[in-house]
């Protein structure tokens, strides 16, 4: 073959291995571009080869296999589903067997207390109100006459809730509830969960709807001790069960979400309005299931429930301390098992269990006497009106343990059923000024020209002095001084023993509000939403004597947090509930708590419990550290004070004996006022100095306050007594001791303090441009 032959056969050759081209270029540029396109098509291989890994794991995990291994369990899940739902056969009813009687003992093992007589009466449902019946579907269940039984994305959220710990979220349908009250128990579990459900598809299969809401409402926990919608009536209205209005049934109903906190009686105002809120959700419901007419609904009234009656053996104090412990007992069991408020009730009442109590028997008595001689023997009721709204609350707290060795609820648990020593809507006034104090110490605080905050600052203690902030701009708060006294300048020492409240305002918005509310919380108060207002300062918020003693236990225990508890053992079945331990972890410095802890001893050996505490010839030279505390308009009066071994808080509290509300203390046995250094400290005195040790001294790691150095006191602008009376003159100042007036202006004064002291701004020109009223310590909540 000739060259010109080969040339065209090799032309030939290259023009077929070519791929096709729009290019109208020559056959050697067709050879280049198929030579390129080859070479990029092997390129890709290449790298789809180096990536062989990735390609194996998409090939494991491809979406068909996904979607297979996903249908795969769900087979496994509905054949087991099959295979528990053939073998679980619906049980015999249980309720009845499993309630067995609480027992309740001192800390010596001696028995207080046998509680369990169940307070059970079954009715047939046709006994009850067809408009009642439905407030429980209302407010439970709406869709309960056309459901299967069971909830099924409320079953798998409680599963999910349980498996991550999270707890019960609710879901659970009338006849869900009905089958764990009546065939199961309030266990968590899964093994439980899943029992429920399947009984709970066969007794829906099983059972006329009917029956099963007549189950539900007949075994249902109430509160105060009733079970079942009979004793819930005679208990909360004094009627049958047969005669309950609309209003009433919705009021039952609402309960059962959480039936303590929302008992009328005993509800803080939190629970009042979570109750109200829900008796409204019910009603309004029933408009929407076209059960109730719009109108008749729109003209009902809250049906306010009857005063409880405590039953037998519970007379005393008796019924206080129980009352404690179930609450104490049922927190802990919502925390740890994450049960609901309603399962923990049940679960603790009448369910066998053997509670002991750190309620020292000893130290009991000493503290009931001391009310009686000190408070009770110098009233008079027929005599004195005002003598019928005194109300008494103590809580007494071993700081090391944390036990409540002694508490005194009131009068007898069987005429006055809110404990006086759990209640928190009274203010604490001015036994929180400590709090502030500790504070200051712990964030190291300074005034506003750059002194740090301690025993020996001095402070302005002009009655009424506006306070400001760090700007120099008034807050348009200046609180008024007891009977308006004009000290000048003082110490923060001295500012404590005469409970100056000018001094203590300025400190708050010193330290910063939101430090002080944050201190508080850790020292053991609930602050819960307050707003970082001024006016807390005077502590205007509510807290009961138990919070009280656990704050002053934390600083008598050196800044380790107290959480006092009534609660020794609590055992169930043999098998022994473990409660938290009451020491918890250190919440402020030792250095801070044993200066407030110093600063406090000068309340008692110089200040406003002088005569009541350090004068007292009980005392046999006892340590003692304490604050007073007069409220708002003289609704409250307290004393809370400790030796190195014992803590106790006294409040006196106004409560109209008819109405309940909060009442004036004007005039209580014929004084024309109650202050914290009055009976409140005479009760603890007679109390403390009974049962605390003799020889023991405060170890203080410290070098600030009255207890490890004298405090200066300067001369008064006028010149007040040095120590106030525990009998004020006969016509008393409408402004109560260590509070502001009942009616402060709004608008900050545009006039500066004439005098400004050294550690302080003087009081610039100018006024806050808040929109809140900071008198109002409810302003934005």
């Amino acid at each position: 073959m000739g060259r010109a032959e080969e040339r065209r056969a090799r032309q030939r050759g290259g023009r077929r291995a070519a791929p096709p081209t729009r290019s109208s270029g020559t056959p050697s540029e067709g050879i280049a571009t198929g030579g390129r396109a080859a070479a990029r098509k092997a390129a890709a291989r290449g790298k789809k080869g180096g990536k062989k890994g990735k390609s194996g794991i998409r090939r494991l995990f491809t979406w068909k296999k996904l979607l297979g291994t996903f249908l795969g369990f769900c087979l496994l899940g509905i054949g087991a589903f099959v295979v528990m739902y053939m073998m679980i056969d619906v049980p015999k009813g249980n309720a009845k067997a499993q309630e067995q009687s609480n027992i309740y003992k001192y800390s010596n093992g001696s028995v207080m207390a046998r509680e369990g007589d169940t307070n059970r009466e079954i009715v047939d449902l046709s006994e009850v109100p067809k408009p009642v019946q439905r407030t429980f579907v209302a407010a439970e269940n709406k869709t309960f006459y056309t459901d299967a039984g069971v909830d099924f994305k409320g079953i798998a959220r409680g599963l999910f809730n349980t498996l991550s710990g999270k707890g019960k979220q609710g879901g659970s349908t009338i006849t869900q509830q009905y089958v764990k009250n009546y065939y199961l128990d309030q266990d968590q579990t899964v093994t439980r969960k899943l029992k429920e459900l399947v009984i709970s598809l066969k007794v829906d299969r099983e059972t006329p709807k009917d029956d099963i809401l007549a189950g539900y409402i007949n075994t249902s926990y109430y509160g105060r001790g009733a079970y079942g919608i009979q004793a819930a009536a005679q208990d909360y209205y004094r009627v049958d069960a047969s005669k309950l209005s609309v209003q009433q049934g919705a009021y039952l109903a609402a309960l059962l979400q959480a039936p303590s906190q929302y008992d009328w009686a005993a509800a803080s105002d939190t629970g009042k309005k979570l109750v109200t809120a829900r008796w409204n959700y019910v009603l309004d419901n029933m408009v929407k299931q076209g059960w109730l007419d719009k109108t008749k609904r729109d003209k009902m009234t809250f049906p306010f429930p009857k005063e409880p009656k405590a039953a037998p053996g519970m007379e005393g104090q008796k019924g206080y301390f129980i009352k404690l412990a179930k609450q104490q007992l049922e927190k802990q069991l919502v925390a740890k098992e994450g049960i609901t408020q309603d399962e923990a009730e049940a679960r603790v009442e009448n369910s066998g269990w053997t509670i002991t109590l750190n309620i020292d028997k000893k130290k009991q008595v000493q503290l009931e006497k001391a009310v009686k001689t000190q408070l009770t023997s110098q009233l008079d009721p027929k005599k004195r009106k005002v003598d019928r709204n005194v109300q008494a609350g103590a809580a007494s707290v071993d700081p090391r343990t944390g036990k409540i060795v002694a508490l005194y609820g009131g009068s007898d648990y069987t005429k006055h059923y809110i404990s006086n020593a759990n209640r928190t809507d009274y203010q604490p006034a001015s036994t929180f000024k400590p709090v502030i104090l500790a504070a200051a110490l712990e964030n190291a605080s300074e005034t506003q020209d750059g002194k740090a905050i301690g025993a020996n600052t001095i402070y302005d203690g002009t009655s009424k002095r506006q306070v400001v902030d760090s700007n120099g701009n008034k807050v348009g708060f200046g609180p008024e001084n007891e009977d308006d006294t004009d000290y000048g300048k003082v110490t923060v020492q001295t500012a404590m023993d005469k409970s100056i409240n000018s001094v203590f305002a300025q400190m708050g918005v010193d330290v910063g509000m939101d430090k002080v509310l944050s201190t508080a919380t850790k020292l053991g108060m609930d602050t819960g939403k307050l707003r970082p207002l001024p006016a807390y300062t005077l502590g205007t918020m509510g807290a009961s004597p138990i919070q009280m003693a656990g704050v002053y236990a934390t600083l008598d225990n050196h800044g380790k947090q107290v959480t006092p508890s009534i609660i020794k053992s609590a055992e169930q079945g043999g098998t022994e509930f473990r409660l938290p331990d009451p020491i918890g972890e250190q919440v402020i410095s030792r250095e801070a708590a044993d200066t407030v802890t110093s600063v406090l001893t000068g309340v008692v050996d110089d200040g406003t419990a002088k005569k009541s505490v350090q004068q007292n010839p009980a005392r046999d030279g006892r340590k003692v550290a304490g604050k007073t505390g007069t409220s708002d308009d003289n609704k409250s009066a307290w004393f809370t004070g400790y030796t190195p071994d014992l803590v106790t808080s006294v409040g006196l509290f106004g409560e109209d004996y008819k109405t309940h509300g909060q009442s004036k203390l004007y005039n209580t046995a014929g004084l024309d006022r109650v202050n914290g250094g009055g009976f409140p400290a005479q009760i603890w005195a007679a109390y403390t100095f009974g049962v605390a040790g003799k020889n023991t001294k405060f170890d203080l790691d410290t070098d600030q306050g009255a207890a490890v150095q004298p405090s200066w006191t300067p001369t008064p602008s006028a010149t007040p007594s040095e120590t106030p009376s525990e009998t004020p003159s006969e016509t008393p100042s409408e402004t109560p001791s260590e509070t502001p007036s009942e009616t402060p202006s709004e608008t900050p004064s545009q006039s500066p303090s004439q005098s400004a002291p050294t550690g302080q701004q003087s009081t610039p020109v100018g006024t806050s441009t808040s929109p809140l009223n900071p008198f109002d310590p409810n302003a934005g909540q």
